[in-house]
């Protein structure tokens, strides 16, 4: 994994980081007494919808961390022909938004692994899921912390992107 900004042409805001890195990191903030916090998705052809998200998600805390689904994970969960962007491209992608401070790729379908390692003081998922379905919640209440969904973006999402697309240009 690189700094977002360390090959010419990109922004040098948020970085992209292995897991083992960031442990440490997440150790130092709580040892600062900063606030963690985390949200996960493929963010895949990064939208509208995406970027309010990203934003009211870093509001609860000073941390932000995305955990991003690899390609694989991605067609596991989305289907065949999805990812349309690789995942190298997305991470660089999400990280070089102001509102992020790292991304982490991980290969499960969810990620309840990376939440269990992580712990972060605050879980954040969209307004399409119910606070006791998110994968994670029991984690991060058991130590302390707190879950928070944020309202989508109505009328804004991948799928109907790819479907407006589809429309303009064809199959």
């Amino acid at each position: 994994m690189r700094d977002a900004g360390s090959e010419q042409g990109r922004c040098d805001v948020g970085i992209v980081i292995a897991l083992s890195e960031l442990l440490p990191i997440r150790n130092r903030a709580r040892d600062e007494g900063k606030t963690v916090v985390f949200t996960n998705g493929c963010f895949d052809l990064l939208h509208l919808g995406h970027v309010h998200y990203l934003g009211r998600a870093r509001q609860f805390g000073d941390i932000l961390v995305v955990g991003l689904n690899d390609d694989a994970s991605v067609t596991r969960v989305k289907g065949e022909g999805r990812p349309i962007i690789p995942e190298d491209e997305r991470a660089s992608i999400v990280a070089a938004l102001e509102c992020v401070d790292y991304v982490t790729i991980f290969g499960e379908t969810t990620p309840a692994r990376l939440i269990a390692a992580l712990v972060p003081d605050v879980l954040v998922k969209g307004g399409d899921y119910r606070v006791e379905d998110i994968v994670g919640r029991e984690t991060v209440e058991g130590a302390g912390g707190r879950v928070e969904v944020v309202e989508p973006v109505p009328g804004r999402s991948t799928s109907g992107l790819i479907r407006a697309i589809c429309g303009q240009f064809g199959p």
